[in-house]
């Protein structure tokens, strides 16, 4: 029997009731992935965000030297998708912690991934 090894952990999030401007304002949500990837104490490589046209959303990735966090906003929803992966010793949890903090009156679904691999014999 083989045992998985793991490599990091990977959080996705729904996040519903958010207000329809700020998920319109690539400024605003770039600076608070910024403050919830400092939380976790990761290294920034690099941030790319995106406005659409229009009302439309902003879609935003920050490149980590241990993984990423991305998100996708539909303001007509109220919604956005956030992705928390990293790996080694990061803290994830205290990320998710204040990512609540940042966004108060949001409902959140959380999910938590293993992210694991098998080794070679």
């Amino acid at each position: 029997m083989q045992l998985n090894h793991a490599i990091g952990q990977h959080c996705l999030l729904d996040v519903y009731q958010l207000n329809s401007n700020w998920l319109q304002d690539a400024i605003a949500i770039e600076k608070a992935l910024l403050q919830v990837a400092q939380v976790a104490q990761a290294h920034i490589l690099a941030s790319h965000f995106h406005t659409f046209g229009g009302s439309g959303g902003v879609t935003g990735v920050l490149l980590l030297a241990e993984s990423h966090i991305s998100i996708h906003t539909w303001p007509e929803h109220h919604y956005a998708a956030i992705d928390i992966f990293m790996c080694g010793k990061l803290l994830v949890e205290a990320a998710v912690a204040e990512l609540q903090q940042v966004l108060p009156n949001a409902q959140m679904q959380i999910r938590w991934l293993a992210r694991e691999y098998v080794p070679i014999a």
